[in-house]
């Protein structure tokens, strides 16, 4: 009995350390480890990119704003080209209601401040590279009717040439492009928890930007379908998760793109849309989520608008010559002066604090100043024969070659 007793005990540590090492794999190796987070557990993202149903959005007036083929929900806002700023505070069905709040004061800014650019100076930029650029999809199935014959093609949707056309764009002007096409299939919600480790994977070479590239679902091209120097192209809409702590950053990124996008391209960018979420932007500041065009627009179309997005990136860097560095971004006249001032105060408080120990440890101001004295004497003694020896220096020379000369001249002789 006591043998099996043993058995029993045996066989069940072993069971027990095999759960544990499973457990340890599935924890260091499974998609699910990167997306440990808040987000990932209650699983907040919502739907988005499905053909079939879409949300139209409508101001207090009943004019249509904007349509996507996402859920919408009462906080999330709305950012247009102009800067007109709504928040949606009604959800009904597929309709939503946003207040207008005002125009955006920051996007006003970038749009004058981003007004001067030359698309010519792309030309320069190969010298001038500035870290990576990463770009990956979290739907890797979403595809254009027109030019695929379908909406989805599981694990190789027509979004890879898209992205294609980035990554192409970008090198042309000089960048080094990390281009992610590891599949995320299926398209659910929990799409994004599986392209969070791609995107840790992308972060390890340090890129400068962080692209997920998507299209929109809405049934009508003509929403994103515009004639832009000549070229038919699907625009764009530029997509902020507001659950993540750095969406404040990530926000101001998407303002300069689509400022810095349509000055050179006018309207390319149609409108940024704050939802829930955070679609892995927790990562870096510079995490966008992009949507070309939608489903019924031609890939090519989707294509051209993403290479005319592509060239507004070095600006918004800061390593366009024809774009200083963004008013957020400039520093201080005066950090030269500031810091000579901080070591003046530094030394000023060393200083004091040196006499008041010596009058304290001499008992008396007397004390003190006599003490002082003596150290000035002995810190004079101390450099004295050195200054001498510096200032006689020279006569000692010549005297010592008055010396020396007539030996010389007899030893010569």
């Amino acid at each position: 009995m006591k043998a099996k007793n043993k058995l029993l005990i045996l066989l069940g540590t072993i069971v027990a350390l095999v759960g544990v090492c499973l457990l340890d794999y599935q924890l260091n190796n499974s998609h699910l480890k990167p997306a440990f987070t808040s987000a990932g557990i209650s699983n907040h993202e919502t739907p988005d990119h499905l053909t079939g149903r879409y949300t139209s959005i409508a101001d207090e007036e009943g004019n249509i704003i904007s349509m996507m083929a996402r859920m919408t929900f009462a906080g999330d806002e709305l950012y247009t080209s102009e800067g007109r700023h709504y928040r949606i505070d009604q959800v009904q069905g597929d309709n939503a209601i946003a207040k207008f709040l005002g125009m955006d004061s920051q996007i006003v800014s970038y749009n004058e401040f981003y007004a001067g650019q030359n698309v010519a100076v792309l030309k320069d930029l190969a010298e001038k590279k500035t870290g990576t650029i990463a770009v990956y999809h979290s739907h890797t199935d979403e595809s254009y009717v027109p030019t695929d014959g379908t909406e989805s093609i599981p694990f190789k949707g027509g979004i890879f040439q898209v992205g294609k056309a980035m990554e192409d764009r970008l090198q042309k002007a000089g960048f080094q492009v990390n281009y992610d096409r590891t599949p995320h299939d299926p398209h659910d919600n929990n799409a994004y928890t599986r392209s969070r480790r791609t995107a840790v994977t992308l972060m390890k070479t340090k890129p400068a930007v962080l692209f997920d590239v998507h299209r929109d679902g809405i049934p009508d091209p003509s929403y994103y379908r515009a004639k832009i120097d000549g070229k038919n192209v699907a625009r764009l809409r530029l997509v902020i998760g507001r659950e993540n702590p750095r969406m404040s950053a990530n926000m101001d990124f998407a303002k300069q793109m689509m400022a810095s996008a349509n000055n050179l391209h006018p309207k390319v960018v149609k409108e940024i849309f704050i939802g829930k979420g955070s679609f892995n932007q927790d990562l870096m500041a510079t995490a966008l989520l992009l949507e070309a065009g939608t489903h019924t627009n031609s890939k090519e179309e989707a294509a051209a608008g993403i290479t005319l997005l592509s060239e507004a990136i070095p600006a918004v860097l800061g390593i366009s010559p024809a774009a200083p560095a963004a008013p957020t971004a400039k520093q201080p006249a005066g950090t030269t002066t500031g810091s000579w001032k901080a070591l003046g105060w530094i030394l000023g408080l060393t200083i004091l604090g040196g006499l008041s120990f010596l009058l304290i440890s001499s008992g008396s101001l007397a004390n003190a100043k006599q003490r002082l004295a003596g150290f000035g004497r002995e810190f004079s003694s101390f450099l004295g024969p050195r200054s001498a020896t510096r200032k006689t220096g020279v006569n000692d020379h010549k005297e010592s070659e008055s010396k020396t000369a007539p030996d010389e001249r007899k030893n010569d002789s």
